[in-house]
């Protein structure tokens, strides 16, 4: 059960990075790229909750990664995962934005405790699983939607949309970042899917008058937001 959290690792033993991604999946849809180029192409193409980044990379070493999307604004947690145990070799990360530091070889719960530190940072994570806004309630263990104590039958794109919005809330998304998160950037669908979803999911909101929650900024996407939150 992924819970919508995405995670990109890049790391170029594959060994390793199928591990770190079989143990994260239970909470967490995990995404591998095995070289530099491709973990930064990757990182500021798609959008994800957490970047799992080893330094030594062919291609591209971690360090130039993390530079290059830093100056590309993303400001995504960053989790550097490196066999350099330097002091010298941290603070250099830590300066060009780097959230935490791990080095190998490490214990995999070690490893869980800190991505879910970062999550829970984040505001991703919740610390009980549980998401709400107003009279809205979503849990993230069993996918149960209430409004007013009352279920909410969603489908699963309708369902990722919807906690999607619930983790940014008061937070504008472009269109273009909901159909990457949601659809994937490679969908062979067309980003007009987001108003079909986004209109689909304010009819289903409506009967708990919820549906005003969702609120369209023109020319540039949506928040979801309390009216009663500034």
């Amino acid at each position: 059960m992924s819970n919508n959290i995405k995670i990109l690792v890049v790391e170029d033993d594959e060994n390793l990075a199928n591990n770190i991604a079989t143990f994260l999946s239970d909470f967490s849809e995990v995404h591998i790229e095995n070289d530099g180029l491709s973990g930064k192409f990757a990182a500021t193409e798609n959008v994800y909750d957490l970047i799992i980044l080893d330094i030594m990379l062919p291609e591209m070493n971690g360090y130039d990664v993390l530079k290059n999307i830093r100056n590309d604004k993303i400001n995504t947690p960053v989790l550097i995962l490196t066999a350099k145990a330097e002091i010298d070799d941290k603070v250099h990360g830590f300066n060009l934005g780097a959230d935490d530091y791990l080095t190998k070889p490490f214990h995999r719960e070690e490893l869980l405790v800190r991505v879910k530190a970062l999550l829970k940072r984040s505001g991703v994570l919740a610390d009980d699983s549980i998401l709400k806004i107003r009279n809205l309630e979503v849990n993230l263990n069993n996918h149960t939607i209430l409004a007013n104590g009352q279920p909410i039958s969603l489908n699963g794109k309708e369902y990722d949309l919807l906690v999607y919005l619930l983790q940014n809330k008061n937070t504008i998304l472009t269109k273009d970042q909901i159909f990457e998160r949601i659809w994937g950037f490679d969908s062979d669908t067309s980003i007009t899917v987001v108003e079909v979803y986004m209109s689909n999911l304010r009819k289903k909101l409506r009967p708990s008058q919820n549906d005003s929650l969702i609120k369209t900024i023109r020319n540039v996407g949506y928040i979801f937001q309390n009216e009663n939150e500034i």
